[in-house]
């Protein structure tokens, strides 16, 4: 008896297995044998995954391994989108936005509303990429409460994944501070734009000794702070070089030569878009143009002005929206009698390539 029901087991296991397997085989149905009958189940397909979004260990491998880091400035949905299908490491939603995007003269007139605007539309762009959003000159300087407040609005109502800070020794407590908060933090030493004012312009740093050292010692300071990497901006390649070998943490050169771990550049300069004049007093030097935008996008402009005052456009390929002729009868008929009609006014002809058929 017992030998008889182990037998009968063994077969209703094999047969629940050989099913499995057949599943296995054949996913798009699965057959299960019920009492003579014979039922199907279609498997649903399984959703796409969503592009994983670059983080801080990617850069901390790609470090190690020497991969170059990737990032670009975007400031609104459509270079944000361009910026994710070509598959850009980090995007970078930087206070330069007030001199190539909005027309001031130097970054220190955008605010912290501003760049949360900016970063909203970039975020919902972005899918692959890191954010790092800017704090703005005059929103971390007074003290470590009020950059933290600031860097919580930014990632709270901005939605990145991380902010910026320019400034070196003078800051590494207040990144410290952002960083404890549970913030990630960039830094960016060198040439510091939002402190233009102070510094007497836009130039290049770290052209003698001394100033090399001290780019140096920022750049640590911001590593020990707990900054995840920086930005050196208009330094001699020398100096980026050995930086770089020295720190732990990427380095993201603008302006620093080929040896930091990645380069940045911003979306304007590197497609050749109309820059603002002070703007482009510095990033000629540095800036690569890749395409001129700029270019195509005046002589578009000049050709739809030229064909609007000719009358060219819109032709008939770009008037789609026709009305039926006897739709097109009778609403003549409302304006004869209508008291828009003035005396001198004569609409009694019937315009035929004005209808559909």
């Amino acid at each position: 008896m017992a030998l008889s029901i182990c037998s009968g087991l063994l077969q209703r296991y094999s047969l629940f297995e050989s099913l499995s397997n057949l599943q296995r085989v054949v996913p798009a149905v699965s057959r299960l044998v019920v009492k003579g009958t014979q039922r199907r189940f279609k498997v649903i397909p399984k959703a796409p995954e969503p592009p994983r979004r670059v983080n801080l260990q990617d850069l901390r491998k790609w470090k190690v391994e020497g991969r170059k880091i990737v990032m670009i400035t975007a400031y609104d949905y459509p270079s944000a989108v361009h910026a994710d299908l070509a598959e850009i490491d980090v995007v970078l939603v930087g206070d330069s936005v007030a001199m190539v995007a909005l027309g001031h003269d130097t970054t220190q007139k955008v605010t912290l509303t501003d760049m949360i605007h900016h970063c909203r539309a970039v975020v919902n762009g972005c899918k692959r990429p890191l954010i790092v959003g800017d704090l703005p000159f005059g929103s971390y300087e007074v003290s470590p409460e009020q950059a933290m407040s600031s860097a919580y609005r930014l990632i709270k109502e901005g939605s990145v994944d991380a902010v910026k800070l320019e400034g070196g020794k003078k800051i590494a407590e207040t990144v410290h501070r952002i960083v404890q908060g549970g913030i990630a933090v960039m830094g960016h030493v060198g040439l510091t734009p939002a402190s233009v004012s102070a510094i007497g312009g836009f130039r290049s740093f770290g052209r003698n000794c001394k100033e090399a050292k001290d780019i140096l010692e920022d750049a640590f300071a911001l590593q020990e702070a707990g900054a995840f990497a920086v930005v050196l901006e208009c330094v001699p390649q020398v100096v980026a070089k050995h930086i770089t070998e020295l720190l732990h943490i990427p380095t993201i050169g603008i302006g620093a030569g080929k040896y930091t771990s990645g380069q940045v550049l911003v979306y304007h300069d590197m497609c050749g878009m109309l820059q603002h004049p002070h703007h482009a007093k510095v990033t000629p030097k540095f800036c690569k143009k890749y395409a001129q935008v700029g270019e195509a996008i005046q002589e578009a402009l000049e050709n739809y002005r030229d064909e609007v005052r000719n009358g060219e456009f819109p032709s008939e390929t770009y008037s789609p929206y026709h009305m039926p002729k006897e739709e097109y009868e009778q609403f003549l008929q409302e304006i004869q009698t209508s008291p828009y009609l003035k005396p001198q006014q004569v609409m009694s002809h019937l315009d035929v390539h004005l209808y559909g058929k």
